[in-house]
């Protein structure tokens, strides 16, 4: 026998049972659930980006490579020559989208921020069936009120003016931002136009002064939806523009020859489409992001 005393545990002790198996199935699930959702996040970047990136491709690509597959070519400028004071000149109607969407977007968002403000701070008969009736005309099919609009404007003689556009254009953006802005309007402390009216600001100077910086964000992201609306616009400008007032979305169609489709212009011009909203969402994304979670909590 040696010196050394043998623990032993008591009569009755219990006894630990082995590690659970739970911890290794979660585990398991987890790193199965992640590899799910990458997947499933790759798979959906690709079906997003993969038509960006191939018509990226095929407005570089020359002429004879317009169908072709190949990922390697020498790039070419000449479908961007082509559209912009080429034969198949698209300056003009590129210059009529920018003016309509630029002014559709300086008139609709002061009107849409008085309308929010007033929405959000005072309470007159009707507001609330006002503010259903403004929700609801976004579910109004365009289809149903161009024929009106085009029998409005050929009885003003607008037809084929930017005016005829910035005013439909309104009859859409407005009611949008509108809601959209009450959301900002909604988020911001009573106490400050309070304090600001106690030393004497005006309502004008409260706008202007107070309301406006403070809601800038949201301001931002209604602007950028407003200049999005109007210029992606396809409906209306291709019932009531001709030559004159044809917009770029609808200038594209003009690609579309008898011999067949110039799929390298047709890109290029893509390109130019998408090349102002890249651009804004660029210049506001901090503005973006804060705007849209001003609105979201009130």
């Amino acid at each position: 026998m040696t010196d050394m005393a043998v623990k032993r545990e008591p009569a009755g002790a219990p006894v630990e049972p082995p590690p659970p198996r739970r911890r290794r199935k979660r585990s398991a699930w987890s790193a199965a659930g992640s590899a799910a959702r990458v997947t499933a996040t790759m798979a959906i970047l690709f079906f997003v980006l993969f038509p960006i990136v191939w018509m990226a491709l095929t407005a570089f690509k020359p002429a004879r490579d317009a169908f072709s597959t190949a990922l390697v070519f020498t790039p070419s400028l000449e479908n961007f020559s082509a559209v912009l004071g080429g034969q198949s000149d698209l300056t003009g109607a590129l210059l009529n989208s920018v003016l309509i969407g630029a002014a559709t977007t300086v008139i609709a968002v002061p009107l849409a921020l008085l309308a929010a403000y007033a929405f959000s701070r005072y309470r007159f008969p009707g507001h609330r069936s006002m503010l259903l009736a403004i929700v609801a005309t976004q579910f109004i099919p365009g289809v149903a009120i161009a024929l009106p609009f085009l029998t409005l404007f050929r009885s003003l003689g607008l037809i084929d003016t930017h005016l005829a556009l910035v005013i439909v254009n309104l009859s859409i953006v407005v009611p949008y931002i509108t809601w959209l802005l009450k959301g900002f309007v909604d988020s911001l402390p009573v106490e400050i136009e309070e304090a600001a009216r106690i030393d004497g600001c005006g309502q004008v100077s409260l706008l202007w002064r107070v309301i406006t910086p403070l809601a800038a964000p949201g301001i931002f992201v209604s602007a950028v939806f407003s200049f999005l609306l109007a210029w992606n616009e396809f409906l209306f400008p291709t019932f009531l523009s001709r030559s004159d007032a044809t917009t770029l979305p609808v200038a594209l169609m003009t690609l579309v020859l008898p011999e067949g489709v110039a799929w390298g212009q047709m890109a290029a011009a893509g390109l130019l489409v998408m090349a102002p909203m890249l651009v804004m969402a660029f210049l506001v994304r901090k503005h973006f992001t804060e705007g849209m979670t001003m609105g979201a909590v009130k």
